[in-house]
């Protein structure tokens, strides 16, 4: 029998975090799958290079700094995922937050998107990336209402075509229930929870290594380890500790936003832009813990500090429901404020968390069990 021809297609490769490392799983199950997305940055996702040939949109060519400023070339990215020619595959995966679940298939090729979450920026999270817009493509419209004058047609279109590309794949896996939700009121679709891969051999590994190195920062400090976007709202955890002067923050990440968090941040904040595996595990062994500010997806940071040992303090929403345990690993904080995040601290030092029992709940988002179910789904799907 001949062996099946598979695409993968994501949105886009320009940075690193709990996604691009699912990616690397499913190209460890499907190395000769075909790479497909809208464009890479080699430089700011240099995990690329593992990977066979990568197959880029129009979207490559385009001058660097409308690539950086996504917002200014969101009208194009439709026609780039749509005019990817996938012609003589059996199976497409597409790993999709906004656009890469839009590509068009032919007859005799299966479809089954893995969604990270409905487009957030047109549907859960609309209002806020409204108010954000002009910031992130760099143009002034003036008042609110003004960007909203200039802006809202072209979004009420987007999220018309949105939903249509959302009802294109055979099948959606949502990763997790929080999704698997969105997924329903949004697209009208139901779909399968399958937790993304967490490789616990791979950090035993690193924390193994790291028990013979000494200490990086005495362990008196909060944790947030995050990109710096608008979406991950970090600015709320900085405008907390700048209420709390004596009390030390530690910010591992970068993003568009780095440059302006830099600038509102207090003595007590300090930013580490770039973290090796090892130095990340040292970073969550020695903290006090891990500040979660945004509705989470899925949020595997959350997973990678329980198992060094780092409890975590989440916003009491979406996928970080599913991935801390409440009085157990960490606790939760009920509003998006600097009172309501600032007093979860002070409950926070008011308790002692034994997370020995973690590593328990950190097998149920195991590697080999997602690459089981993965396969369990795909070959339901080939048949």
């Amino acid at each position: 029998m001949r062996q099946r021809r598979i695409a993968i297609v994501y949105d886009w490769m320009d940075s690193w975090g709990g996604v691009e490392r699912m990616l690397l799983v499913l190209h460890e199950m499907f190395p000769e799958a075909q790479w497909y997305t809208s464009y890479v940055n080699r430089e700011k996702a240099p995990w690329v290079t593992i990977l066979p040939k990568i197959h880029t949109s129009f979207i490559q060519n385009l001058p660097s700094y409308i690539k950086t400023k996504r917002i200014l070339s969101l009208p194009l990215y439709p026609s780039a995922f749509e005019n990817i020619d996938l012609r003589g595959y059996d199976l497409v995966i597409s790993v999709s937050s906004s656009f890469a679940k839009s590509v068009i298939t032919h007859p005799g090729t299966k479809h089954i998107c893995i969604l990270l979450t409905p487009t957030r920026w047109l549907w859960s999270q609309e209002k806020n990336y409204m108010k954000e817009i002009p910031a992130l493509g760099g143009m002034t419209f003036g008042k609110a209402e003004m960007t909203e004058l200039f802006v809202r047609p072209f979004i009420n279109h987007l999220k018309k075509w949105d939903f249509v590309a959302s009802q294109r794949p055979d099948k959606i896996i949502s990763i997790s229930k929080a999704v698997a939700d969105r997924c329903k009121t949004y697209y009208h679709r139901e779909s399968e929870v399958l937790y993304p891969p967490f490789d616990y051999e791979y950090w035993r590994n690193i924390k193994s290594k790291n028990s013979n190195r000494s200490r990086i920062l005495s362990n008196d400090y909060f944790l947030v380890v995050s990109r710096l976007e608008p979406y991950k709202k970090v600015d709320l955890v900085i405008e907390t500790f700048r209420r709390f002067p004596k009390k030390r923050l530690i910010i591992v990440g970068t993003g568009t936003q780095f440059t302006k968090l830099k600038s509102i941040a207090g003595e007590n904040i300090h930013f580490i832009q770039h973290a090796t595996d090892a130095e990340l595990g040292q970073l969550y062994a020695d903290s006090q813990a891990l500040i979660m500010p945004q509705e989470e997806d899925f949020g595997y940071v959350a997973l990678e500090a329980q198992f060094f040992g780092c409890p975590v303090i989440a916003y009491g929403k979406g996928g970080s429901l599913e991935t801390v345990v409440k009085g157990k690993t960490g606790l939760f904080f009920s509003q998006q404020s600097s009172q309501s995040l600032g007093d979860a601290v002070a409950q926070f030092e008011r308790r002692k968390y034994n997370l020995g029992d973690s590593q328990t709940f950190l097998k149920k988002f195991s590697k080999e069990l997602f690459i089981k179910k993965t396969k369990l789904l795909i070959t339901d799907e080939l048949l």
